[in-house]
């Protein structure tokens, strides 16, 4: 089989399962429909005359206005404990000692010195709680959908009716200052803005400062009708240090002093409004469900009386977007069209009248009003979606029937009972807390029908994967059994795109990528079907249930459970030291282990052993408990999802700089530098005991001197980055110019050892010697020069095994008339030394986006894929000239072991834990309004594991041949006395190790495809698993929680995962072409 074939039926497989994905992402994470009506002053949202108490107000619309200004203060990722007011501690209980208690102390003094002007709510935030959401929420009222969670950080303006656009359209001047996200989501609607970059989560003090500049200068200008200032110290000081460190102590006292400060400024006819758009974990972070994420704070106050009554003891809790109407009315505002919150009742009671009746009537007028819009907007909507559930829609619009026709019959009745109106306001909020239960059921709206193709596509690939890797290293024309079907039906879809196209039929891209898929798919299985039925049965082609396909369908139904999927950071390493200890048990049950005594005596009536290599059980056990410790070791970097409380995160998955004491981060500080001296020692060893590291390449230069610079630079870094708080005044500049140079330097030397690899890959040493003839040359059944690739295939292994001959002095005879001119040392690792060079060479950019203390993680990485390497090669025989096959269990182990290292390395697949301080590594000043560069360091810290595991899987492939050195040295005299050692000193050949792949090469290309099949296959299952689980659970309390980021994680893991493969088995062809290309050289030059 050709190279370029194997690659092109593996990108075609990777293909198929990324139009799966589409396909099924396209169904299954939908938004909703957004509305782009708008409400006016000029038309009520329901029948009737202005409410109650409106007719003659100052700015009257809808209701009259209360306030004239209003300044909001959103403190991003304020948590509701951080403003709560910290009662009297009760005689015996322990005293309560955290950083964010009692900071803002103003507004505790506010609610208990002026408690009819102030109160503090505890405010719901709608998941996801990210800012961008967030902000969405609090100026439109609506609620934002899950796909939404991905334009965090890449914001487009707000389409909906909200807020700022019914200001702008009001006349109003609105000045804004601080979070940039503002820009994109308002653009134009401010009179005047000040925006600051947000991105950076290092940097706790450039937005703040830059706000409070320009914060106290414009109250005390007066030109304004609405101030916005949006802070985000706190928000950032809990992705740097987590809420627990004392520089968030520092941040809340700050934000006390400017809630101090504004309230000095405000006059009688101001609101004054302190909010936080949701909350954070206990790590600091935030954008999921949990009650810490959506648990924020919303205080109101103002100098003139707000409140009838005394605020409760425990605060109320409010969904945040009801602060959305009740600003509107409050201001003298329409209701934003889209809303769906609920108005604050109590703050639209009559303060100076003491008449229960008039401040119910007050509320009530509010609440309907409300109410209308809210019914307006659903008979909209139903209109043009059809995602609202009709039964409960209908019993909705009865009960505001019911209670709008009580309301109107109160307001003609002067003297009505005030028991009558509060049962109208109940009825009211009772469809108002109906129609945002509904809409938070109802908006997911998911299309089954590509939801079922997305999965019937995934299914179809995998099983492609399972039967070609089956078929594969069977006998045969590959190229046009596998590429001309795949060739025949692509052209075929994309004629039929183009007919569509031209009919003027609107398709999208992704039903587009899907038929296209189909297309290709459905020729291939024709053919192969019709072949397959006249020679074969189907079923012998397809692989035996084993344990180890057993194992898989085992995962495969474990990820239709949500307590698994939580788990699966602990079940995973479970299931690998299960699969270990089921490989060690498997080499005992197929007799390729034995004592070591047993090793050393020889058969009976046989000088020398035969059949399959023996290894030495003590050696497989040794190589099992060593895995199972590392497994063991790197369990303890881990990360606790939010469901166990009772878990508690490893503190080393934190960085050097969120440490207090010195003597302990310098400890640390000595350990990592030490894990990256290691972990260079190791890799440089392993090249000079297979001699490798004497090549004069350029690969291997570069593995001598620039990972040694790598090393230092990474080194340096982190010495910055521990210690930049630290630095003196006058190096500070300096500090920061370093922190930026020296990744950018380390990713700079990664990029140049790779191209220098690509450029000349073979790493072998060639010496000539002197004076030597040249009348020797290689038999070949051929004159001249090899002119075709058979040829060459035929010579190659020749050229080697002369070589090797040569070198170790078996043709005494020969040598002295006719000795060859070249000699090369080592050509027998030339495929995996490039593997390896590759792999480490990617490992420290992508170390550097980690946390300091995860170099440990890596280097127990690389240990426990020597160690796993060296089991599974135990079991592989690489004496037969072929086919070559790698197991299930090999192929499923290394999966395993990139799942394993994923939650080692602190990730979970949840939106929360991701590293977004990988960003900023080597552009701490953010990146502007480039988005891709930013999601693409996101997305190498958090697929690190993904990338290399793939990339290093043709070593499955290579490893057994490499260790056959080890163990035709030790198997070289098996038997007999010293004399017979000297009668037959040098009974067995020198191994030919990987050159033994190009005995064969037409078994060597099939080996790689059959392992890309197989890779591919394991990983197919996952997310097939995962998108079943995600479709059929649609409906489940915890879909939105648990299943969909795991199939939003599992689908880029894949691709990722799938992407690392093909450049993985690309480099080991580009050795093997590198190779031939060098014994051409070498023939030409012989024959000359």
């Amino acid at each position: 089989m050709q190279k370029i074939s194997v690659l092109l039926f593996l990108i075609w497989v990777s293909f198929l399962f990324y139009m799966g994905i589409a396909l099924f992402t396209s169904g299954f994470l939908l938004t909703r429909v957004e509305l782009t009506n708008h409400s006016s002053c000029q038309e009520l949202p329901g029948p009737g005359t202005l409410p109650w108490g409106s007719q003659g107000g100052p700015r009257a619309c809808w209701m009259a206005s209360r306030f004239s200004r209003l300044v909001l203060v959103l403190i991003d990722a304020l948590r509701f404990d951080f403003a709560r007011p910290q009662h009297t501690q009760v005689p015996g209980d322990p005293p309560v000692s955290l950083p964010f208690l009692g900071r803002l102390g103003t507004l505790q003094k506010l609610l208990e010195t002026q408690p009819h002007h102030a109160r503090l709510y505890q405010s719901k935030a709608d998941p996801p709680t990210t800012t961008m959401q967030r902000l969405k929420a609090l100026t439109t009222g609506s609620l934002p959908t899950f796909v939404d969670a991905g334009n965090n950080f890449a914001s487009y303006a707000i389409v909906e009716d909200n807020l700022i656009k019914q200001l702008a359209k009001e006349g109003r001047r609105v000045v804004f200052m601080g979070d940039d996200t503002w820009k994109d989501l308002f653009p134009g609607a401010f009179s005047q803005a000040s925006f600051f970059p947000s991105f950076n989560v290092r940097d706790l003090h450039t937005v703040d400062n830059g706000i409070l500049e320009h914060l106290y200068p414009t109250m005390d200008s007066g030109e304004w009708d609405v101030l916005i200032a949006h802070f985000l110290g706190v928000d950032h000081c809990g992705h740097k240090h987590g809420p627990h460190h004392p520089e968030m102590a520092k941040k809340l006292s700050q934000m006390d002093q400017v809630i101090q400060e504004i309230v000095k400024r405000l006059e009688n006819d101001t609101l004054l409004v302190v909010i936080g758009d949701h909350g954070m974990t206990m790590n600091g972070d935030h954008g999921g469900d949990s009650e810490l994420e959506i648990s924020a704070a919303l205080f109101l106050y103002s100098p003139t009386a707000l409140f009838p009554g005394t605020p409760p003891q425990e605060p109320e809790v409010i969904p945040q977007i009801n602060l959305v109407p009740t600003l509107a009315l409050l201001l003298g505002l329409p209701i934003p069209f889209g809303n769906i919150g609920e108005v604050i009742a109590e703050l639209f009671s009559e303060v100076k009248d003491s008449q229960p009746r008039s401040s119910a009537l007050a509320q009530a007028s509010a609440l309907h009003l409300n109410a209308q819009q809210v019914s307006r907007f659903l008979h909209t909507y139903s209109a043009a979606a059809q995602d609202l559930h009709v039964k409960e829609l209908h019993q909705l619009q009865n009960i505001f029937s019911k209670a709008s026709g009580d309301y109107q019959r109160l307001l003609q009745s002067p003297q009505g009972d005030a028991a009558a109106l509060q049962t109208v306001i109940a009825e009211l909020r009772q469809f108002l807390q109906g129609v945002r239960a509904m809409c938070i059921e109802s908006w997911a709206r998911f299309s089954l029908v590509r939801m079922a193709g997305g999965a019937a596509l995934l299914a179809t690939a995998c099983f492609l994967c399972l039967l070609a890797s089956q078929w594969a290293t069977s006998q045969g024309s590959y190229f046009y059994t596998l590429l001309l079907p795949m060739a025949w039906g692509l052209a075929g879809a994309i004629v039929c795109a183009g007919l569509l196209a031209a009919t003027g039929l609107t398709l999208d891209l992704v039903v587009l990528g899907a038929l296209v898929a189909v297309g290709s798919l459905l020729p291939f299985l024709w053919k192969a079907w019709a072949g397959w039925r006249s020679r074969t049965p189907l079923a012998a082609l397809l692989p035996r249930p084993g344990p180890v396909l057993s194992l898989l369908l085992i995962r495969f139904a474990a990820f239709f459970s949500d307590s698994f999927v939580v788990a699966e950071a602990r079940a995973t390493p479970f299931l690998l030291g299960s699969l270990i200890l089921l490989l060690v048990a498997q080499l005992h049950w197929e007799g390729k282990l034995l004592p070591p005594k047993l090793l050393a005596m020889p058969r009976l009536g046989s000088a020398a052993p035969a059949g399959p290599p023996r290894h030495n059980s003590s050696h497989a056990l040794g190589l099992g408990v060593g895995l199972l410790l590392c497994i063991r070791l790197a369990g303890l970097f881990h990360r606790c999802p939010e469901e166990t409380p009772a878990c508690s995160s490893s503190p080393w998955l934190s960085p050097l700089a969120s440490m207090v004491g010195g003597r302990a981060k310098n400890l640390w500080y000595g350990a990592c530098v030490g894990s990256l001296v290691v972990l260079l020692a190791a890799v440089r060893l392993w090249l000079h005991r297979y001699g490798n590291l004497k090549s004069p390449e350029p690969s291997v230069l570069f593995v001598r001197w620039g990972l040694p610079l790598m090393v230092l630079g990474t080194a340096a870094y982190w010495a910055l980055a521990s210690g930049a708080d630290e630095a003196p005044p006058r190096l500070r500049a300096l500090v920061a110019g370093a922190s930026v140079m020296l990744p950018r330097a380390v990713a700079g030397l990664a990029a140049s050892g790779l191209v220098l690899l690509l450029w000349r890959p073979v790493a072998v040493l060639v010496k000539a010697v002197a004076g030597t003839p040249r009348t020797r040359t290689v038999l070949t059944p051929f004159s001249g020069p090899p002119t075709s690739q058979a040829d060459l295939d035929y010579v190659v292994p020749q050229i080697y095994r002369h070589m090797q001959e040569e070198f170790r002095g078996r043709l005494e005879r020969s040598r002295s008339q006719c000795p060859m001119t070249v000699a090369a040392y080592q050509l027998g690792s030339v495929y995996s030394v490039a593997v390896v060079t590759a792999l480490t060479i990617l490992a420290f950019p992508l170390l550097l986006l980690h946390a300091e203390r995860v170099s440990l993680v890596f280097l127990l990485l690389f240990l426990q894929s020597f160690l796993l390497l060296h089991l599974l090669a135990a079991g592989m025989s690489v004496t037969t000239p072929g086919p070559f096959t790698v197991p299930w269990q090999a192929v499923s182990a290394w999966a395993l072991m990139a799942s394993q290292t994923f939650y080692s390395t602190g990730h979970q697949p949840v939106f929360p834990a991701i590293h977004w301080h990988a960003a900023f590594v080597g552009f701490p000043e953010g990146h502007g309004s480039c988005t891709w560069l930013p999601a693409l360091l996101v997305g190498a810290n958090t697929f690190a594991s993904h990338l290399l595991f793939a990339v290093g899987c043709p070593l499955l492939l290579l490893w057994p041949f490499l260790c056959e050195s080890q163990g035709s040295r030790k198997r070289r005299q098996p038997a007999g006395t010293e004399a017979d050692s000297r009668v037959k000193p040098q009974e067995e050949e020198e191994p030919l190790m990987e050159m033994r792949l190009r005995d064969a090469p037409h078994h060597f290309n099939a080996a790689l495809l059959q392992l890309g099949l197989k890779y591919l296959f394991v990983l197919g299952i996952q997310i097939l698993a995962c998108a079943l689980a995600a479709s059929i659970l649609r409906r489940h309390l915890m879909v939105w929680k648990v299943f969909a980021p795991k199939f939003i994680f599992e689908a880029v893991g894949f691709i990722v995962s799938s992407v690392g493969l093909l450049l993985g088995i690309a480099l080991v062809m580009r050795v093997d072409g590198a190779v031939s290309s060098w014994f051409k050289r070498l023939v030409l030059s012989q024959q000359r």
